[in-house]
């Protein structure tokens, strides 16, 4: 209880009382005529700015900026006697505060109840870089709130702060709270929601608004507001709202949180109006937080379902392709049982951590051959299931070949057919199937795998046994295969990717760890050496292949993990950290454990290639592709820029000698809960 604002028991009743009046169906009343009450309470409250000049002592005891306020220090030296002295600063203002402004007292504003609401939802951080269209929402979850249940992530970058989101969802299952200053802070989001959005990760945003254009006090504040603030991002989200009313917005949170969480899950945005969380709480007024209800992910129906152990049973060569399929450890846990029961290979796309790369069954590393003798092929939540199926070819005329034989079936479990948007084109080529399931392929494999049980003959049963068999020979020959590559240019400088995936790969094998960037730019070696096995050893990638993803998501990322004391791993790309360089900082500040190991191989590598592609294509010669695309003349240094946020940093380490033990000292740092940076300089990839 705080004050005479009570919240009882608002998860199981879902009352909250303002004033004297309580109901859980009351009408919200706001005085319109003012926007703001005086208090009735002498002492000095946690909201109540000091009136008048009759405040005893104690207040300004109670009351610490107030008091600095109220009494300035003296001079230390004397003034010149010309010039006159200034004013001594009202009582009622704070430091830096117009002359003419009064402080108008509001005991319980619209953003406490705000707070209550946010709190019910379950939210553990709220990711931000503060913006005057939140101020009141902020200063409520940090005093009403405490700083609690949702605790205040600092962010220097608004596209950090909803990378930090999209990561921490990927290791936790539920979203972070995202509040974004106005139009500047949701046109800096915008990417990083776009990232999220083609990831089908659900973040949580709050938009901060001037709508009432009365209430715009300045020139900063009208072009921090808009009529319709959320559209910027409407193409990229699931659904957004701007309520009118406390009430409404309170719906409306529960409403956003449960079709955020709804597969396919994805990101949803709450307009929040200035007005509405500034304005005051009538004494009489009743607002109740609602329950929120999840809904049961969509499941495969019982005939589908059968008709699909029904191919996988009688196929010879079946082929499972996941995707972003193990939304959970029990999602993982399915995808393991559903291969062995038919002892299938699988191929994991990646977009999570769907399949142990050391599985017997794991045939990822040679997907193009078990693809091409693939008789029915399974995809689970695939993106891309034309190009799993085809290849393309040429460059100025581009062409597609079938990879699969005329008569193989096509099967696809994917959330994503229940919901399609038309402008922004993630959902790449149509691929006709022989079944198509629109639902959750992890809530249908349940009942998938209890089909093919049932349908399993002893004979079948030793004709998947043979076929596991081979499928483990030929994955142990694929592993051999990626050490002997990865042994090329083992002591080369800069170095290897191989040799830095496998040095990092040494110093962590025996930890708790889970590595949290993409392996794609650093030729997958992490995905070919280590032994993946738990579902927060990797957490796939960007989505929307957005630079400025890794650095704040794997931070996200460190914090989910920080409560269970795992080791995170981030291999930083140079381009990408240069975005929003400043999460660094809020790394250190927060003191969020993490291990970056930079792949600095001081260019955006991937651009570098496609201009030597334009200029073979030309004819022109590729020795001017570095222009525009490399981080040189001057090559940037890491190991300051992070020592310069507070980092514990090494490097830049060229020799592959120096490698183990600049990263055991790293590692050691953040075992005692601290993040650090080892420069590494590599080859392109």
């Amino acid at each position: 209880m705080r004050g005479s604002h009570r919240v009882t028991n608002v998860t199981s009743i879902s009352v909250v009382r303002y004033g004297n009046f309580c109901g859980i169906n009351g009408r919200l009343k706001r005085p319109r005529g003012a926007r703001m009450k005086k208090s009735k309470k002498d002492s000095v409250d946690r909201r109540t700015f000091l009136k008048g000049a009759t405040v005893g002592a104690a207040a300004l005891v109670a009351n610490p900026i107030a008091s600095r306020a109220a009494a300035p220090p003296a001079p230390t030296e004397p003034r010149n006697a010309a010039a006159p002295l200034p004013p001594k600063p009202s009582p009622t203002a704070l430091p830096g505060t117009p002359a003419n402004a009064g402080i108008e007292v509001v005991d319980h504003p619209g953003s406490d109840y705000m707070v209550d609401v946010i709190k019910a939802l379950g939210f553990e951080y709220m990711c931000a870089n503060p913006g005057n269209s939140f101020r009141s929402l902020h200063e409520s979850l940090i005093n009403y709130g405490g700083n609690k249940q949702p605790e205040f992530i600092t962010c220097c970058h608004e596209e950090s702060a909803v990378g930090m989101s999209h990561g921490y969802f990927k290791i936790e299952g539920k979203p972070l709270l995202v509040c974004v200053h106005g139009t500047v802070g949701v046109q800096h989001a915008a990417m990083a929601i776009y990232d999220a959005y083609c990831d089908r990760v659900p973040v949580f945003v709050i938009l901060g608004n001037f709508t009432d254009a009365e209430t715009r006090e300045s020139l900063v504040n009208w072009t921090h507001s808009a009529q319709d603030p959320a559209l910027l991002i409407r193409d990229f989200i699931k659904w957004d709202d701007q309520p009118a009313t406390l009430r409404t917005f309170g719906e409306s949170a529960m409403r956003a949180y449960k079709v955020a969480m709804t597969p396919p899950t994805m990101p949803v945005a709450l307009v929040a109006n200035t007005d509405l969380q500034e304005e005051p709480l009538a004494d009489d007024s009743s607002l109740s937080v609602p329950k929120l209800s999840l809904a049961e992910p969509p499941q495969g129906d019982s005939g589908s379902v059968r008709e699909a152990a029904r191919m996988l049973v009688a196929a010879e060569n079946p082929v499972i392709v996941a995707d972003r399929a193990a939304r959970t450890p029990a999602g993982l846990a399915s995808i393991i049982e559903l291969a062995e029961t038919l002892q299938a290979a699988v191929v994991d796309r990646n977009g999570r951590m769907n399949f142990p790369t050391r599985h017997p069954l794991s045939q990822t590393e040679r997907s193009g051959t078990v693809i091409r003798d693939a008789d029915v092929i399974l995809g689970l939540e695939l993106t891309d299931f034309f190009g799993t199926v085809n290849s393309y070819y040429g460059q100025v005329n581009v062409r597609t070949r079938s990879l699969i034989k005329p008569d193989t079936k096509l099967v696809s479990i994917n959330s994503n057919d229940l919901y399609l948007k038309s402008n922004y084109q993630d959902f790449e080529r149509y691929q006709p199937v022989d079944l198509a399931m629109a639902a959750d392929a992890e809530a249908t494999l349940p009942s998938l795998i209890e089909e093919v049980k049932r349908q399993m003959t002893a004979d079948r049963k030793r004709m998947c046994q043979e076929r596991g068999q081979k499928l483990g020979a030929a994955n142990r020959d694929a592993l051999a295969e990626a050490r002997d590559l990865a042994a090329n240019g083992w002591d080369a400088s800069p170095i290897s990717t191989a040799r830095l995936s496998a040095e990092l790969w040494a110093q962590i094998k025996d930890e708790d760890w889970s590595l949290v960037s993409n392996c794609q730019f650093v030729s997958r070696w992490p995905l070919r050496l280590w032994a993946f096995e738990k579902h927060y050893h990797y957490i796939g990638g960007e989505g929307g292949y957005g630079v400025g993803y890794g650095a704040p998501a794997s931070v996200g990322a460190a914090l989910a993990n920080r409560k269970y004391g795992r080791l995170t791993v981030s291999i930083q790309n140079d381009g990408d950290l240069m975005f929003a360089p400043g999460v660094l900082w809020t790394a250190a500040h927060h003191h969020i454990p993490i291990l970056i190991v930079m792949h600095n191989n001081r260019a955006y590598h991937q651009e570098v290639m496609e201009v030597q592609i334009m200029a073979n294509q030309h004819e022109r010669g590729v020795t001017r592709a570095g222009i525009g695309t490399t981080l040189v003349e001057p090559a940037i240094d890491y190991t300051k820029l992070a020592q310069s946020m507070g980092m514990h940093a090494e490097g830049p380490i060229a020799d592959p000698a120096d490698l183990a033990g600049a990263i055991r000292r790293a590692i050691a740092v953040v075992k005692t809960g601290e993040p650090a940076l080892v420069d590494v300089l590599t080859q392109p990839r």
